[in-house]
């Protein structure tokens, strides 16, 4: 790889050892890729937050950093945790459990990142604008500004992402180059416009393309935050798309000729066929609804709905996840929603410890519908969130 006069004084440790196992990290990963040399980012975001998903491996990793006095260079932010910070007792967690994941997102704090710890950094905490470099590793996140705002970063792991951010420099191949951002194949798209749709849509075009970059025609112009994020963290789940375009909607899609692309229609079949394979159970003990996290807009139309109706079934635990932020914007929203079951901010049901209490969960969600069989070790239910509440109330 071309490195400047800095970048190699950093690679032979003139920086620091935090400085130095960065520069190492993100190179090896140029090199596997075929990256040239480093580009500049704005921004990064960090997965491996959860103590679930990282464990004492990646708490001793963490630790080492922090110890070689790893600062990030760029505003970074987290990915959610293995539980509420203030709640994790209603989650059915472990003391110790709470003080290994404690630790981890004191060290994240240690090394300068923000610990908003939620998956949807672009609803405020962390928005990249059009053309910025960034190194995002959470999926869907990653996949939202990628396509919704025109941002551009590749699917980054945990420890990569940290690195990128402690360089403020990422290496310089796939998403961010102009050629791997072109459309691979045309999406026909027929959907009602429900969010849910959008799930089951991200769902259905997952399973059959499995990566590339798609083409969307036929999506409302209107697409919105909420769609978006449904639709890119389905596709994300169950294929590894990491870019999308839709005519109308998205800022780049007008820049393409799709003319000789092949096309594949997505419409009642297809999406009954994605309906079918996330769910694998009729009757649940959990349902977790905001995966990705719940924006304020969601939280709005949930606690309208919910508002003036009972929760009749007690055997059925309610979750609604969302950030702190949104949390803290949407009191009277969480004071409806709490009649019903707690709203927790920073964590999500995918990367809590839930198995060990639950073995049969609800969610509106395609990407939780994926994840939770293979990282939850659940039987999944996955339906639109007013079939869901009707197994309560």
């Amino acid at each position: 790889m071309d490195l400047t006069r800095e970048e190699e004084a950093i690679l032979n440790g003139e920086e620091g050892e935090g400085m130095q196992k960065a520069m190492e990290l993100v190179t090896a990963l140029g090199k596997i890729y075929g990256a040239e040399d480093l580009i500049d980012i704005t921004s990064a975001h960090l997965s491996g937050a959860s103590y679930k998903t990282i464990g004492d491996g990646g708490l001793k990793y963490l630790e080492d950093m922090a110890a070689g006095g790893a600062k990030v260079s760029v505003p970074s932010t987290l990915n959610p945790v293995g539980m509420d910070r203030g709640r994790w007792e209603e989650m059915h967690i472990s003391k110790e459990f709470a003080e290994k994941q404690l630790r981890i997102i004191d060290l994240y704090g240690q090394m300068g990142i923000r610990t908003t710890c939620s998956c949807t950094p672009y609803t405020g905490a962390n928005v990249p604008s059009y053309g910025d470099h960034i190194a995002w590793a959470e999926s869907s996140a990653l996949s939202f500004a990628n396509s919704y705002i025109g941002a551009r970063t590749n699917r980054e792991g945990g420890p990569g992402a940290l690195a990128a951010a402690i360089l403020g420099k990422t290496a310089n191949y796939g998403l961010h180059l102009d050629e791997k951002r072109k459309p691979t194949v045309v999406i026909d798209a027929e959907i009602d416009g429900s969010v849910f749709s959008y799930s089951l849509l991200g769902q259905a075009v997952g399973m059959a393309i499995g990566s590339g970059v798609p083409y969307f025609r036929g999506l409302s112009p209107d697409t919105g935050v909420e769609e978006a994020k449904a639709l890119s963290s389905a596709m994300a789940a169950s294929g590894s798309v990491a870019l999308w375009h839709a005519e109308g909607v998205t800022p780049e899609a007008g820049g393409f000729d799709v003319s000789g692309l092949d096309t594949i229609h997505i419409g009642e079949k297809e999406l009954k066929a994605a309906y079918d394979k996330l769910n694998t159970v009729e009757d649940v003990q959990l349902i977790a609804i905001g995966c990705p996290h719940l924006t304020e807009k969601e939280m709005h139309q949930i606690a309208a709905f919910l508002k003036g109706k009972k929760k009749v079934n007690r055997d059925v635990e309610i979750w609604f996840c969302t950030s702190e932020e949104v949390r803290a914007k949407c009191p009277e929203d969480v004071r409806v929603m709490e009649e019903f079951g707690p709203v927790l901010a920073d964590t999500c049901m995918v990367v809590a410890p839930i198995e060990g209490t639950f073995q049969r969960t609800g969610t509106n969600s395609a990407k939780a519908g994926n994840y939770l069989p293979t990282l939850c070790s659940q039987k999944a239910l996955c339906r639109d969130i007013p079939v869901l509440m009707e197994l309560v109330m």
